[in-house]
């Protein structure tokens, strides 16, 4: 996705002093020491191919043979892919004699690709 560049600043879109409220900010910088881990998730969720994996896991439990049919892919290659998705705790598996199943990980996760899919198909 291209980057945009930014525009100009127009009236009433910045400060027109810098000043800043030293208690606001002591507070939330409390609450930053999390951002990387965030970032990290966003940023896996980045690619095309594994958002299409986390909806799929979002709407039913898969094997990774139907996963790689889905999306395309060889088995090695959605395999890669849950690696780093289960590395980031948004997937989990079970094995059921020789198949692996994938599924969300956990409700926060289900959330989450729930209020993703609202915001896009938001008018």
């Amino acid at each position: 996705m291209p980057v945009k560049k930014s525009t100009p600043a127009t009236e009433g879109d910045t400060c027109e002093v810098f000043a800043y409220d030293l208690t606001r900010v002591r507070r939330l910088r409390r609450q930053l020491h999390h951002m990387e881990e965030l970032a990290e998730v966003f940023a896996a969720l980045g690619d095309p191919t594994r958002v299409k994996i986390v909806y799929a896991l979002s709407q039913e439990e898969m094997c990774v043979c139907d996963l790689a049919a889905l999306v395309g892919l060889s088995l090695q290659a959605v395999s890669y892919h849950l690696r780093l998705l289960r590395a980031l705790r948004l997937v989990k598996y079970r094995r059921q004699g020789r198949r692996v199943f994938y599924s969300l990980d956990d409700e926060h996760v289900v959330a989450m690709v729930s209020q993703g899919m609202a915001h896009v198909e938001h008018d």
